[in-house]
């Protein structure tokens, strides 16, 4: 049977101690723990040793629940200026207690009955009463010494004196689960042992001088064992949402898209709503669909010839249209908010001129109210984008919309429904199956209406889009509730993985 050095010293180590916790093995070896561990395993995997794991839940004091332990709870603190002074004022309990500790006091001595409470000339006046008077130790006190004397204390016995979770409530005392280990020898074991171990200097590098000098004879070569357990080691990644959004922005421009950028969240009503043929009474311009910026409340509307061809589109209309009929207004336009969806890009991009054909794209930050749940933020990401070109038809939508959803967002099932939006006509609603959540809605598409374009200065015909990227991302990294896209969750931070 072949050891490893380690093996051989740990089960030396073992004869002599027979049965030992691991931490008392670790020391006799004089070996790493990592090192002890791999020994141990090995030798339990060819049955000259035993590993036993007990695990505990158990409670341990806090920082503040050791603070506690050596000036005592705020409590006992503000009792101890009531019973000096008999009554006292919330300026007289600033000499002992911090400004966080004194906002509960009232309560806690309340609820004790330590003291009364009452206004005297407007101020708030707290007077000891008899039970504060002949207070005695309590549980959760009992409890504090029982941890500040035993370090941790089983879950178990905590429970008999008080409920953990009001030690936790307190910010006193925590919860962790605690392994002990314990290593055995077998029979099979000793029997090796007393036939003898030849214990040879290991090493792991085959150097010139061992070979020269002869003593590569005399040494023992480290075997590696690449499928045994060892640490998990986190080495230093994107934030995972961070690289769903970096590798769609590679794979658009890699299909030479061109990316569309701006530096600013805030955006006028005019390129959010008004340049994109949205009627100024339309519902969704309202509070309640649209945040608003309180100060400052307006914002500057672009060139003049421009703001008209908006105008009258709006009025009278372009294209054939006879537009919205009622008095458009500049006032309204300039209004400030948080940029709604990333449609406002478009916009801007065709006003400024675009290659004819070409692609766009940009992925923004946007924002709307919302009831947050595990498909809706009221801050999330979209990623808005269009094509135009002379020949464009509704069926190239719908092919760039599926070969989205199915190559980039994995989605095994993509299906498209009717749908309305100001700005485009026809305007077409995409879902794709998850299999948790079920069908799921993440983007509405269209062919941008002419009197929006024509305003713009384009005269080609121009398909668009509009994606949740967020929902998208919850396929790649296989979650179902998108607030996990912003988790301070260790744990998923390190091990979420994007597939492809």
């Amino acid at each position: 049977m072949e050891l490893s050095y380690q093996e051989k010293l740990t089960l030396i180590k073992l004869g002599e101690l027979k049965r030992a916790k691991f931490e008392e093995l670790v020391q006799k070896t004089g070996l790493e723990q990592v090192a002890v561990m791999r020994a141990v395993l090995g030798l339990q995997a060819k049955g000259l040793a035993k590993l036993n794991e007990r695990s505990e839940k158990v409670v341990k004091l806090t920082k503040t629940g050791k603070k506690y332990a050596d000036i005592g709870l705020p409590e006992w603190r503000a009792l101890k200026v009531l019973r000096e002074k008999r009554k006292a004022t919330l300026n007289d309990l600033r000499e002992v207690l911090s400004e966080d500790e004194l906002k509960p006091i009232v309560g806690l001595l309340r609820k004790e009955g330590w003291a009364n409470v009452r206004k005297e000339n407007g101020k708030l006046v707290l007077e000891i009463t008899e039970r504060g008077l002949e207070a005695e130790e309590r549980p959760i006190d009992r409890a504090l010494k029982l941890l500040a004397g035993k370090k941790v204390v089983p879950v178990k016995e905590m429970e008999k004196l008080v409920p953990v979770k009001e030690l936790k409530r307190r910010k006193v005392a925590e919860e962790e689960t605690v392994t002990e280990r314990t290593v055995e020898i077998t029979p099979a074991g000793e029997e090796l042992v007393k036939k003898g171990i030849e214990l040879k200097r290991e090493v792991s590098v085959l150097t010139p001088e061992l070979i020269k000098s002869g003593k590569w004879r005399e040494v023992e070569f480290r075997k590696f064992d690449i499928k045994a357990p060892v640490r998990r080691i986190y080495p230093g990644k994107k934030q995972p949402y961070r690289a769903f959004l970096d590798k769609i922005r590679r794979r658009l421009i890699e299909m030479g898209f061109i990316e569309m950028t701006v530096e600013s969240l805030i955006e006028t009503q005019f390129w959010n709503f008004d340049a994109l043929f949205q009627p100024q009474n339309h519902p969704a311009r309202e509070w309640t669909d649209t945040y608003q910026l309180k100060y400052p409340k307006r914002g500057y509307l672009p060139e003049k010839e421009l703001v008209e061809r908006v105008k009258e589109a709006h009025e009278r209309g372009l294209a054939g249209s006879r537009g919205w009929g009622y008095t458009w207004s500049p006032e309204r336009a300039m209004l400030l908010m948080p940029r709604a969806h990333g449609t406002a890009l478009d916009a801007r991009q065709l006003a400024k001129g675009v290659e004819i054909p070409g692609k766009y794209f940009t992925i923004q930050r946007v924002f709307r109210p919302d009831v947050l749940d595990r498909t809706h933020l009221i801050e999330f990401n979209q990623i808005d984008g269009f094509v135009v070109g002379e020949d464009l038809n509704f069926r190239h939508l719908l092919g760039i919309l599926k070969r989205f959803a199915v190559e980039i967002a994995g989605a095994k099932k993509v299906k498209f429904l009717p749908d309305y939006y100001p700005f485009t006509e026809p305007s077409v609603q995409m879902s794709a199956y998850h299999p948790e959540l079920g069908w799921v809605e993440f983007g509405g598409a269209g062919i941008f209406r002419e009197e929006m374009t024509k305003a713009l200065g384009i005269d080609a015909p121009v398909i668009a889009w509009g994606i949740g990227i967020d929902r998208l991302a919850m396929f790649k990294l296989g979650i179902d509730d998108i607030r996990y896209l912003f988790s301070y969750d260790l744990r998923w931070l390190r091990e979420a993985k994007l597939v492809w």
